[in-house]
Parts: C-alpha cells; structure tokens; sequence
C-alpha cells in the first residue's frame, strides 16, 4: 500500500457482496494501476462467471461509485471520493476529455520516431492537443500513438493515446514507454536480477528480455494516462 491512501470507507447503500467488489477495484488499481477484468473479478471473488461480475458492476454504476466504459475489458472507473487515490507513480484507466473550454495542457502528440533521435524531436511531433490536466495522474510529457496491440489485454488499444511522463527509472507493474534499438515499444515493467523484462498484455506477443548493460535500450518513460482513440 503507498503512504497517503485514503482507508476504504464501508458504503451503507451498498450490499455486503457488492462493497466486496467494490474494494477489489480498489485494491487492483492501487497494487497495479488498473481496474480488474470481468474475469480476474470472477475469480478472486469464486463467481460462476464473468457475467455475474458484470452484473454487480452495472448495480454499483446504478448506485453511482463507479462509473463503466463501453469497449474495454477494463474500462472501470471509481467515482467520488473513491477515486482520490494517489497514483503518481501508477497508470489511471482510461477518461474522456473535458468540454473544450476547460483543456488547459498543451501535450505534443508524437507518431512514429525515427531511429536514433530523441523521442521528441520535432519531426516526430504531429500536432499539439490541450486536455485537462486532471486526467492524469501527474502531468504528462507528450502524448504517444500506440502502435499494435501488444498491450490489449491492459486495455490499451491500436491508435490509442498513451500520455507519457519523460523518466529514466520505473517500478515493477508499471506501463513504460522503452527504446529497443530502432523500435519504441509500450510494455509492462519487470526488473530481473541480470536484466529487465518487457511484458506485454496479449497472448500473442512475446515478452522481451533486455539484458544489463544493453547498449541500444533506454526507458523514456512511464504512462500516467490513456486517450481511446476518436475521443478527440
């Protein structure tokens, strides 16, 4: 648990299986970042199916603690004071921009990078957005377009918008943006005693082991947000 977590607070409107649900969300986007799948929920809480967790979910959005995205997996959000929990070192779920008079953060927007130049060179930037600064958990450097999708199952998607704070170190479970040669990946972060791993969150990718030492990898970074794609 980090220093500063406000206590989970027992809701009396809610019922004893779904303040259980409830606070499993809390405690996956606390430990990881991100909200529990369906299933993961089934799971932990030995429901006969996904449905069964989708159908408390959808009485918890009734009852207004949490809030649910079409389209994704993981596409929860926690409402009210359930949601000030400090995730500065974390990755949020996905938001929906504000209404346009209240867009304040002028974020580049970077597409592909060319080979050996900086993340943020000038020919990598294609336009520039303005968002509300309180869609993320600390400010973002630039926005990357995510490429593939390698990271599905983390609820980022091809064409999404990761926004991205510039940093050379990363905790374990973190979403980082790494330089592999000419490549830059989006990945889960995994340090290993002779190396770091690069997870992905799709089945059909492999994971990426980087080696101590590796001349030709650099960490640019942890994201702090997400944008799906068409939200602009």
């Amino acid at each position: 648990m980090h220093q500063g977590l406000e206590p989970v607070t027992k809701t009396s409107k809610l019922t004893a299986r779904q303040q259980q649900v409830f606070e499993l969300i809390r405690r996956a986007i606390d430990r990881t970042g991100f909200p529990p799948t369906r299933a993961e929920i089934a799971a932990e809480l030995g429901f006969s199916s996904a449905n069964s967790a989708e159908e408390h979910l959808r009485a918890l959005a009734r009852k207004g603690v949490i809030e649910l995205a079409a389209g994704s997996s993981r596409g929860i959000r926690l409402l009210g004071d359930a949601s000030r929990i400090d995730r500065s070192e974390e990755m949020p779920h996905q938001f929906t921009l504000p209404h346009q008079s209240i867009m304040q953060l002028s974020l580049p927007l970077v597409g592909r990078v060319a080979a050996g130049s900086p993340i943020l060179a000038q020919e990598h930037i294609s336009q520039t957005y303005a968002c509300d600064p309180a869609l993320f958990s600390s400010k973002p450097d630039y926005l990357l377009k995510v490429r593939g999708l390698s990271m599905r199952d983390a609820g980022i998607l091809d064409g999404d918008l990761l926004a991205v704070q510039k940093r050379n170190e990363a905790k374990d479970g973190q979403i980082v943006v790494a330089r592999l040669g000419d490549d830059v990946t989006v990945k889960r972060w995994k340090r290993r005693s002779d190396g770091v791993e690069l997870i992905a969150e799709n089945p059909d990718y492999e994971n990426i082991f980087v080696r101590s030492g590796s001349g030709d990898f650099a960490l640019e970074g942890i994201a702090v947000g997400l944008i799906r794609s068409g939200e602009f």
